[in-house]
């Protein structure tokens, strides 16, 4: 069954346009309220990110939740991790994440975890979805919900974050740059690295409700770059907005996407003979990864883009460490979903185990030239239907061979098509990127006429 509000992460969009307006949200908590009350009134997590809409939404949904009868317990701005986690162990029956991750800040959407950390199924979803469409209505005052805020949110989330590596670890004397992207960890992360041991030099930790994410965070390592040079430190941590994305920079100022950070991890939980089942990527994960885990035994299986598909996999096919190039990192023997301090905590206790540096636990793959094009798209263009496009995807795939990826796709959360191309000549697949590119242009051109 097609769903008519909920994507591939939730519900996204920009702040004033439907669904991403206070009346919706207001609808959005009573639908949720519906399908978790009962008479022992149910509590329901809300947290949110740092962007300034985050006050209208937090209100909406509280108000919504408390008429369908639901207590809700608010956390304030929280990593949508550690809201995943607190759902879990505060015994919640939902937790509710107002976050549009690494998006500008006039955006905004809503994502959901069950009881147990994990994201909602698809029959709950679809569930909030007949409900969002029916009449709302008000239960009796008596039984009306209550709303709390959540004093030790940080704290709890903090120690769990520092349990997630052994004790034993002494990380005195490791000097690290953190880029909380203005985000929703500005107050937890630089507290969870220097509490176990590290010196640490915070950026992005200045939050006004309209700099998440803005030339900061993990979708722009830069700043992050030029500032682990400038203090000459060990590594780099960039983190999203909403602190479930990771990518890290070396000693020397390059950057360490997800591909590597995974890459990193899958070996040293091998090594200490803690790693179940295959790893999980996606559709853009580098072939580089690929050729090094089978170099080390260990095999890959792609899923479709989305957290939430790699997380299937790894469930599907019991494993434990899965993720995307992006910088979502799952670890299921840590968490329950994608942790950008989690992943981090990892490869640093790694970087204490082997003795080596970033630069040196990085260098054990290498990765091929991709090239990603992102068209933005103000229609729906039916990739696969489209003849001349796929004409010219077979024209570059040939020429590529076995040595090299094509990806054509629109993005789940963002009006945007993504065009990757993967080779081992990177003037070749910049040329052929460019190419698929105009022609994805062309048809969205001859489309837009045509309508």
């Amino acid at each position: 069954m097609a769903k008519k509000y909920f994507g591939t992460d939730g519900i996204r969009g920009k702040v004033g346009e439907h669904p991403i307006t206070a009346d919706f949200l207001l609808k959005l908590g009573w639908a949720v309220g519906k399908v978790f009350a009962n008479e022992n009134h149910d509590i329901v997590l809300v947290g949110k990110d740092t962007r300034i809409s985050g006050y209208m939404f937090e209100s909406a949904l509280e108000a919504g939740l408390t008429a369908a009868g639901v207590d809700t317990h608010l956390l304030g701005p929280m990593p949508t991790p550690g809201i995943a986690y607190l759902t879990r162990t505060l015994r919640a029956h939902a937790g509710i994440v107002i976050s549009a991750s690494h998006n500008p800040y006039y955006d905004n959407g809503v994502k959901f975890f069950s009881v147990h950390g994990t994201k909602l199924p698809d029959e709950i979803e679809e569930e909030i979805e007949r409900y969002i469409d029916s009449p709302m209505t008000t239960v009796e005052s008596s039984g009306l919900g209550k709303a709390k805020r959540v004093g030790d949110a940080a704290g709890r989330y903090i120690e769990f974050c520092k349990a997630s590596v052994p004790t034993r670890l002494d990380f005195d004397g490791l000097r690290i740059v953190v880029d909380c992207a203005n985000g929703a960890t500005y107050h937890i992360a630089p507290h969870v690295f220097s509490e176990i041991g590290a010196e640490v030099v915070s950026i992005g930790v200045e939050p006004d409700g309209v700099n998440i994410n803005d030339e900061c965070g993990a979708t722009k390592p830069q700043k992050l770059a030029e500032t682990v040079l400038a203090y000459r430190a060990d590594l780099g941590v960039a983190l999203d907005g909403d602190g479930d994305r990771l990518i890290m920079v070396d000693h020397k100022g390059e950057i360490v996407d997800g591909d590597e950070l995974i890459y990193i991890i899958a070996k040293s939980k091998l090594k200490a003979n803690e790693l179940a089942g295959p790893v999980v990527g996606t559709l853009m994960t580098n072939l580089g990864m690929e050729h090094a885990l089978k170099q080390l035994g260990i095999d890959l299986l792609r899923a479709k883009v989305g957290d939430r598909y790699v997380m299937e996999l790894l469930v599907e096919n019991k494993g434990i460490l899965g993720g995307e190039n992006s910088g979502h990192i799952i670890c299921l023997d840590k968490t329950t979903t994608g942790d950008g301090i989690i992943a981090a905590l990892q490869v640093m206790a790694e970087m204490q185990n082997s003795g080596k540096n970033l630069h040196e636990l990085k260098s054990g793959m290498t990765k091929y030239p991709q090239v990603l094009i992102n068209i933005k798209t103000k229609t729906k263009l039916d990739l696969d239907g489209n003849e001349a496009i796929q004409n010219a995807v077979k024209e570059v795939e040939k020429k590529l061979g076995n040595t090299g990826r094509v990806l054509l796709r629109a993005s789940g959360t963002e009006p945007l098509i993504r065009v990757m191309v993967e080779g081992q000549s990177e003037d070749k697949v910049t040329a052929y990127a460019n190419q698929l590119a105009d022609q994805v242009i062309k048809a969205q051109t001859i489309k837009s006429m045509d309508a």
